[in-house]
């Protein structure tokens, strides 16, 4: 299984890091997980997250 960083996902979106950030703090936007100090999301959560964009989910694509 892969990981990105927060970095590496603001840059897959083309957004700021603090975007990111923002997304995980309200809950929406792809699943992260916190490994020690860092945070962490799969790149199968990521391709989970675009699918619901893509199927017409709310623009943030609330993952549960």
């Amino acid at each position: 299984m892969r990981f990105l960083t927060t970095d590496d996902v603001a840059e897959r979106y083309r957004t700021a890091a603090s975007t990111v950030r923002y997304w995980r703090q309200i809950g929406k936007g792809p699943r992260a997980i916190k490994i020690g100090k860092r945070v962490l999301y799969p790149e199968t959560d990521l391709l989970r997250y675009e699918r619901s964009l893509a199927e017409g989910q709310d623009d943030l694509g609330l993952i549960s």
